[in-house]
């Protein structure tokens, strides 16, 4: 529905969502925060927060797509915010330091495998790894071996790695973008015009450029009257090294691993840690 608003109309309701979304995160990690002996209740808060900030970054990703590219990119991006798996790899990229968009893509390539092989030498084949730990951090459930064999499969209580042991680092992207005015009206106006200036595909570079559009969205935001008071210097840190570049033209599908392509790398997976049977 919102993918057929127009840009101005899309930007107003985006402006509104911003703030809802990062309030619900800080309520859950608030809340995340008093448990602490209560691992696993506590990882279950803190996966979900992640999932909200992620919506905020693909919807900032919305604003920073270039106008001739929305028409084409905005319906798809719109689905990321409702699925999992692109919620999942939208706060895992964001610690990704690619030297291109199409190294990015690859990167994001080896997590949406749709299974993969674990264990010390391939001995297991296991879902994907994302939406597995997400799952086994919620439920109780009965997994199948490969060999058909059932077995009971306890909940962990995995939680994501903290920035300085405090919050995840995707919060402290979200809240600097908040204090420095770009989830405003005007600073969304502004985003869009400073990012929607250049199309990130292919080999566009992921270092200098995305500093350099940094740089002048917060100048830009600056001279909007955009930025809050309660602003820190320390954050814009965040916004340099740990804001992903626009991700609108990736791939964000589950790839589809056929069965043999997975015993195949359990047989070479196998061979690297015992060596070639026919050497013996």
């Amino acid at each position: 529905m919102l993918a057929q608003l127009s840009h101005a109309r899309q930007l107003d309701i985006i402006a509104e969502g911003l703030p809802i979304l990062l309030k619900s995160a800080d309520e859950l990690l608030t809340a995340a925060e008093a448990l602490d002996d209560h691992s696993r209740a506590a990882a279950i808060l803190i996966g979900q927060a992640t999932e909200e900030l992620s919506k905020i970054l693909i919807l900032m990703d919305i604003v920073r797509c270039p106008p001739k590219l929305r028409g084409r990119l905005v319906g798809q991006m719109f689905k990321w915010f409702y699925e999992h798996l692109p919620r999942l790899l939208y706060a895992e990229a964001q610690g990704w330091e690619p030297m291109t968009v199409r190294q990015l893509q690859e990167y994001l390539d080896n997590s949406r495998r749709s299974h993969d092989i674990g264990g010390f030498a391939g001995e297991f084949i296991m879902p994907n790894s994302t939406l597995f730990a997400r799952e086994n951090r919620l439920y109780a459930d009965i997994v199948t071996h490969e060999d058909g064999e059932p077995m009971w499969s306890e909940p962990s209580d995995w939680a994501q790695a903290r920035f300085g042991g405090r919050r995840t680092s995707i919060w402290y992207v979200a809240k600097a973008l908040s204090d420095l005015g770009a989830f405003s009206r005007k600073g969304l106006d502004v985003v869009s015009q400073v990012w929607g200036a250049v199309d990130f595909l292919g080999e566009t570079e992921c270092y200098m450029l995305p500093r350099n559009l940094t740089r002048q969205m917060l100048e830009r935001l600056h001279a909007a009257g955009a930025i809050s008071q309660t602003a820190e210097e320390s954050q814009l840190r965040y916004l340099y090294n740990q804001w992903q570049v626009p991700m609108y033209h990736l791939d964000f599908k589950p790839i589809q691993v056929p069965l043999e392509e997975l015993r195949a790398a359990q047989e070479a997976a196998l061979r690297s840690e015992i060596g070639d049977y026919e050497d013996y």
